[in-house]
């Protein structure tokens, strides 16, 4: 289940952790089930057989660990092997027996396997300790042993040497024997002779037999500077006639990828045997042309191919982007065109290691990044020791660091880098690298060109110091040419704030900020401050800062120009309050500082204005912004006068949403442990304190109380003193208890959180697909229309950390997990197998609508809903489906593709002009990625390279919503009101467990 997460363990994530807490002889069937759903899409088993990955349900164990945690040390025996599903952990090694010597030469990251050591019980050769709070999942002794046995032919590839790479009669130390087997050995792929897969070698049968059942005359003898190629296509015609097959290509660039898959097979080849695929009037030639006389489909070759030549295009859709990408890097960085550039750029905007530099740093990679790939398990890239030549980022693939005398040490995975330290310190390699599996692709960078961006990012950067520290850290670079007033063209530098204290970033953005009406890129960066301040600087302590910097006062120059500078400055400031409090709105009456400020504000303003006339236009529109902001709250606080009840449940979801602010107040039902319950009242932004003590009051009850979050699958999660708004943070048939710590085991779950028992088929089967998703749509754009953008930012630093609520946030998840829901639960409730076809050919066909008026948060709710286990194993309701559905239903996954960073739907999303409802989960992963990625502070000066990052996700939430979602749609003059309250008031079941226990009762499981 892909769910969005609203709190630190949803019910369907925790559910398969209960069952692996059980002793693997208790382990039923659908406890393995659910185990198999979460272990399938943790990248540390992607790799593993089936077969093999079921046992390891029977037998694996769950762990987690805290920060700080040694799992066992350098010299121990082992006990366990280990997969890391969550966090990471670092690898620590001593040259003596000392802990206290150890050094971190390694982070194991997620996808990370390690302690095969314990095959044959040699010492541990590295101590393992948590970086933060990690997820493992650990196998006994004994039983990876068995498994061993029983799958070393599945796991021969999996496994650091020796076991995976060393054959059996290697002994002694493993370096020596890796080194001396493989020393020296380069691979490229441009000398390896390419066994073409069983699969592109059938797509490419299927795509020249679809052209010469279509467009006979592209495949022919052609003639070029008096010289006959044989039966060639050209490569413009190829690109022309596959976009022509397939709405899902959207573009020449895309359909260059596809083809490049098949050069790169060697299924499609140049003429001249060129490597790259071109988009010109180039001959290119199939495999199957080579030969003399080659065969003509016979008629059952032709229907064959037109059956599958829509699979065999999302085929090469899906894999076409990493085969373009590698064909940009083979080329020779002088031969990279601007295109080129940008879309290594945007590759290397997702690459982990590469997430701490600067924009700059990264375009300048992008001009000299070099694709590098080799073929062979075993082969070593470099030796301890050696000089350091390279700095390599792992693209695809995985190797093993391996240290003289201690053997592997620990496994890097794809997005982690290695090599850089013998560069920047131009010392010997401290390790030797081999590759753990076949067919690895790493970007390098040469170590000329890596010290001269060193150099030119040192020599670009500009420091302030004060009292001999930095106070601000600026990036210089060159600009656009200005004509000059002689007609000259003239360079010009401009500045970006890398770095600095608050106060002083913020000092350097208006002394940049243009007062002309014209947009600059200061006030792009002000922008960018204004929306991510929260992070390094509350609004408690910018008001105060703010109003200084209205108060300064010029200190040098004649008197005009001190009033000239004192006048500018006020204009900047008042400009920078007005857009601080349009970005803030009525979140700003919740705080007793801000609206002081903006009081103590204005009033200075408005005594200016009478003896300064500059500034009565502004002053009249601070007033208007100000008025306006204060109207709004007044209003919104009206509006929710009328008491919100448990908003998961009840009527008002029939009404148009409105915005949830933190001092709105809420009716809420607090169960006890004999499921009586009493009903408080407190503030939606209370914490879990408040919410006890008031429930203690009621109850008149003394004893201490805990708040928890119990699910209909029985999970219970203990909400900490300092939570808020936590009622927003339960899964969708989740409800809230309180009891005393010793009465924790004795509560469950009511009898209504079980969900529906019955599916609504009757009347939902009735209704137009597309009225549901123009209803799914009007509703979802209430709920995401609700979101203040500044709560993606509280939600991904912690809302505790600032207290501030994610509420509208957290129904707008809720809300894609309760689509989730509703798609596996009425599929499961449908018992007759007719029916249950066409459910399924409804969801998609809703799925289609839903896409078509870009909701595609929606979309990827009911993709992923029929994805999830419960459904996708009904293999005999799916063999019903028509081809078509089926057709359609791959495309759809093809956009859910998660490879390249999701690139699939951010290439279809960048098309689509507002208004949209993103993919919501995705913009919180990249929040998170940058917030975790990137330090906050660096040398304690805010790295406000991170905070454009974050904005830059942010203003992608502020453009789709730019324009409105129009209800004066014809559908809409259609009304439905039994549609509209069906899509509002969803029945689901959310527990994973009954929904496998149904598909189970639906279709068997085939012995």
């Amino acid at each position: 289940m892909v769910a969005a997460h609203t709190s630190s363990h949803s019910s369907e994530s925790v559910e398969w952790i209960i069952c692996l807490d059980k002793r693997p002889g208790e382990r039923s069937g659908e406890d393995v089930d659910i185990i198999l759903a979460r272990l399938k899409n943790a990248k540390a088993f992607e790799r593993f057989h089936p077969s093999l990955l079921q046992q390891i349900c029977l037998c694996g164990f769950y762990e987690c660990l805290e920060k700080g945690i040694t799992l066992y040390r350098q010299g121990d025996i082992g006990t366990s092997w280990y997969a890391v599903l969550s966090g990471s952990l670092d690898v620590k090694v001593s040259e003596t027996s000392s802990y206290q010597d150890a050094v971190t030469i390694c982070t194991l990251g997620i996808g990370t396997a390690f302690g095969e050591s314990i095959l044959d019980n040699t010492p541990r050769h590295a101590t393992i300790v948590t970086r933060e709070f990690s997820e493992l999942l650990r196998i006994e002794q004994r039983e990876f042993r068995s498994l061993w046995e029983r799958y070393r032919q599945c796991m021969a590839g999996l496994l650091a040497p020796p076991y995976g790479v060393m054959e059996s009669g290697c002994s002694g130390d493993i370096i020596t024997c890796l080194c001396g087997r493989y020393s020296g050995l380069r691979f490229n792929l441009s000398l390896i002779v390419q066994v073409p897969s069983e699969k592109i070698l059938w797509a490419g049968k299927i795509l020249r037999n679809a052209i010469l059942s279509k467009a006979p005359h592209m495949i022919r003898d052609r003639k070029y500077h008096l010289k006959t190629y044989r039966q060639c296509c050209v490569g413009t015609e190829l690109v022309d006639w596959q976009m022509q097959q397939s709405s899902c290509i959207h573009s020449r660039i895309q359909a260059v990828g596809m083809w490049q898959v098949l050069l790169e097979e060697g299924v499609l080849n140049h003429v001249d045997q060129e490597l790259s695929f071109q988009d010109k009037y180039i001959f290119y030639r199939f495999l199957d042309d080579e030969q003399e006389d080659a065969p003509l489909p016979g008629e059952e070759e032709r229907k064959e191919s037109q059956e599958e030549l829509q699979d065999t295009l999302l085929l090469l859709l899906q894999i076409g982007p990493d085969a373009h990408m590698r064909m940009i890097l083979r080329k020779h960085p002088s031969e990279r065109t601007a295109d080129d550039l940008e879309i290594i750029y945007e590759e290397l905007l997702h690459i982990k290691a590469l997430s701490h530099l600067s924009t700059t740093v990264k375009r300048e990679l992008a001009g000299v990044l070099i694709f590098e790939s080799h073929a062979k398990a075993g082969t070593v890239l470099f030796n301890q020791g050696e000089e350091g030549t390279s700095w390599y980022i792992i693209l695809k693939g995985s190797v093993n660091v391996v240290i003289y005398g201690k053997g592997v040490v620990c496994t890097l995975h794809e997005g982690d880098d290695f090599g850089k330290l013998a560069l920047v310190n131009d010392a010997p390699r401290a390790a030797s690298i081999v590759l753990r599996e076949d067919n690895c692709h790493f970007l390098t960078v040469d170590k000329e060109d890596f010290n001269r961006i060193l150099r030119d990012v040192e020599a670009n950067t500009v420091r302030l110091k004060e009292h001999g520290q930095d106070v601000l850290v600026l990036e210089k670079s060159l600009s656009s040419s200005r004509t000059s007033s002689h007609g000259a063209s003239s360079s010009h530098y401009k500045y970006k704030v890398m770095s600095g204290t608050p106060e002083k970033i913020l000092e350097h953005l208006l002394e940049m900020m243009r007062l002309d009406s014209q947009f600059t890129e200061s006030d792009s960066a002000l922008d960018d401050f204004v929306l991510t301040h929260c992070v390094f600087i509350p609004n408690s302590q910018l008001c105060p800062v703010l109003m200084a910097h209205y108060h300064a006062q010029a200190l040098q120059g004649s008197e005009q120009e001190k009033l000239d500078y004192t006048i500018n400055n006020k204009r900047r400031v008042i400009r920078l309050v007005m857009q601080w409090a349009a970005v803030h709105g009525d979140h700003l009456q919740e705080e007793d500082d801000s609206g002081a400020f903006l009081e103590e504000f204005l009033m200075a303003v408005s005594n200016d204005a009478k003896a300064v006339p500059a500034l009565r236009d502004q002053l009249a529109e601070l007033e208007r912004s100000l008025k306006r902001n204060t109207e709004d709250a007044r209003v919104s606080q009206k509006k929710h006068k009328v008491l919100l009840r448990q908003f998961s449940m009840g009527d008002e979801k029939l009404q148009k949403r409105q915005p949830i602010m933190s001092n709105d107040e809420i009716l809420l039902k607090v169960y006890c442990c004999d499921h009586t319950y009493t009903t408080i009242r407190v503030p939606v932004a209370a914490s879990v304190r408040e919410v006890i003590g008031a429930v203690a009051d009621k109850l008149g009850l003394a004893e201490d109380l805990l708040l928890v979050n119990l699910s209909s699958a029985g999970e219970k999660v203990i909400f900490k003193p300092n939570d808020v708004s936590v009622f927003s943070t339960l899964s969708i048939n989740g409800r809230l208890f309180a009891c005393r710590r010793d009465q924790l085991d004795a509560l469950t779950p009511l009898p209504e959180q079980e969900g529906s028992s019955m599916g609504r088929l009757a009347s939902f089967e009735l209704m137009s697909s597309k009225d549901v998703a123009y209803h799914i749509t009007s509703y979802d754009w209430e709920l995401f229309h609700c979101v203040h953008e500044l709560e993606l930012v509280y939600h991904t630093i912690g809302r505790q950390n600032v207290k501030k609520t994610t509420v509208n946030l957290d129904l707008f998840l809720r809300r894609f997990n309760e689509i989730q829901f509703w798609v596996i639960t009425e599929v499961c409730l449908c018992s007759q197998f007719s029916k249950r076809v066409q459910l399924l050919k409804k969801f998609i066909k809703i799925a289609a609508h839903c896409k078509e008026y870009k909701n595609l948060n929606a979309f990827f709710a009911i993709i992923m809903g029929l994805s999830n286990p419960a459904v996708c194993r009904l293999s005999q309701t799916w063999e019903k489906l028509p081809s078509k559905f089926k057709r359609f239903y791959g495309e759809f996954e093809n956009l859910m593709d998660p490879s390249r960073n999701h690139r699939a739907y951010r290439l279809t999303v960048a098309k689509l002009e507002p208004p949209t409802i993103p993919f919501m989960p995705l913009l919180i992963k990249d929040m998170t990625f940058t917030h975790e990625g990137n330090k906050t502070f660096i040398d304690y000066l805010v790295n406000f390279e991170k905070m454009r990052m974050i904005a830059n996700t942010l203003k992608i939430v502020r453009y789709c919503r730019s324009k409105p979602f129009s209800p004066d749609s014809p559908l809409a003059s259609k009304n439905h009101p039994e549609v509209r309250t069906y899509v509002r008031q969803l029945k689901v079941i959310d527990n994973q467990r009954t929904l496998t226990q149904l598909s189970h009762g639906l279709e068997p499981r085939r012995s």
